[in-house]
């Protein structure tokens, strides 16, 4: 199971296992707060496409076409895979992201991704 949850909730018990997919460190937070297993920088989008998006939601459908494009090669594809091996190794993975948006941000669009790809 594939969870989202932002960066400044409480951490849970029902959390899983709990990946940032964020490039950018959240603003304000401990490590010791955040109980990550994992920080995947390079599964972030690119800062360039970050900068574009600026998480104004009438851009998301084409953040949404850029990112996947961007997971397609290099170091965000290893991640991506990296992440995938987690979520089945895993009962339960939270993707966790630091966006104020909870529905137009790339940790949705990464859910999408891993449930397409099995």
């Amino acid at each position: 199971m594939i969870q989202l949850k932002r960066a400044y909730e409480q951490t849970a018990s029902t959390d899983g296992y709990r990946v940032l997919v964020d490039r950018l460190w959240p603003r304000g937070e401990t490590k010791e707060k955040l109980a990550l297993d994992l920080w995947l920088k390079d599964i972030g989008p690119s800062n360039e496409l970050r900068k574009w998006f600026n998480h104004v939601p009438e851009k998301f459908p084409e953040f949404t076409e850029k990112y996947i494009q961007e997971l397609q090669s290099g170091a965000e594809n290893a991640a991506l895979v990296r992440l995938q091996t987690i979520v089945k190794q895993q009962p339960v993975v939270t993707l966790v992201y630091g966006a104020k948006d909870t529905e137009h941000n790339n940790a949705v669009v990464l859910k999408e991704v891993l449930k397409s790809m099995g």
